[in-house]
């Protein structure tokens, strides 16, 4: 991990310098974009470990950028996590549904944005999920492959997605609290939200349609369940 390739596509010079120290203390090497043109050219003759990437470009923005990286076969599975100063729950899920890993709103503490650097490049490179194939009424998601489907329909999931669902469906009927689901899926050390746990699964509820996203419910002030059928 130490050796990862981190693109940081940023066109604020402040935050480029200041991403910059924090992660050479990391040993991560870098590689800089200021648009998400240029960001797209340097994925096109480098392998990069992680994506960092702003949504308020010039020129193409950072969700357009998404789009585009996420198209390219071989940054499907990239991490990918959004930083921007837009911190509106529409942006985020826009965000999360175009296949980034994470969301990180501005300002950001550089000590923290490592930490969720490091998570992603983890399970990225290890990978949390036991490779088995589970089931549940229509729903199917095998880790060996790397495919959910839905009635034999592939799903579009996010990493962090596809674990979500994967954890649910190793664990039907099971209820788990927010902080049990951040742990499972990114791990005891990885900072996250209440909040930006009920952003993924509102996301992951989305794609999954309207017959199936009933099987996860919500039990208030608890936190979730994934019923079996």
């Amino acid at each position: 991990m130490g050796k990862a390739k981190i693109l940081i596509i940023e066109d604020d010079p402040d935050i480029r310098e200041m991403l910059s120290l924090a992660f050479r203390d990391e040993g991560w090497q870098l590689s800089m974009a200021k648009t998400g043109e240029e960001g797209l050219e340097v994925l096109n003759r480098e392998k990069i470990d992680c994506i960092i990437l702003d949504i308020m470009l010039p020129g193409m923005d950072g969700f357009k950028a998404l789009k585009k990286i996420r198209s390219l076969e071989v940054n499907k599975n990239t991490p990918v996590i959004m930083a921007s100063a837009r911190g509106e729950e529409a942006d985020i899920v826009t965000g999360l549904e175009l296949g980034a890993d994470d969301y990180v709103v501005k300002p950001y503490s550089p000590r923290i944005f490592c930490a969720r650097i490091r998570v992603a490049l983890r399970r990225a490179e290890e990978g949390d999920i036991k490779k088995e194939i589970f089931t549940a009424g229509k729903i199917s998601v095998d880790t060996v492959r790397h495919v959910a489907s839905v009635n034999d329909t592939q799903l579009d999931l996010t990493a962090t997605e596809f674990s979500l669902l994967a954890h649910f469906l190793s664990h039907q009927d099971m209820v788990f609290s927010r902080n049990q689901i951040i742990t499972a899926v990114h791990g005891s050390d990885y900072p996250a939200t209440d909040r930006s746990v009920d952003v993924q699964i509102l996301s992951l509820r989305r794609k999954l349609g309207n017959d199936s996203c009933t099987q996860i419910e919500t039990l208030r002030g608890v936190g979730y369940r994934f019923k079996a059928q």
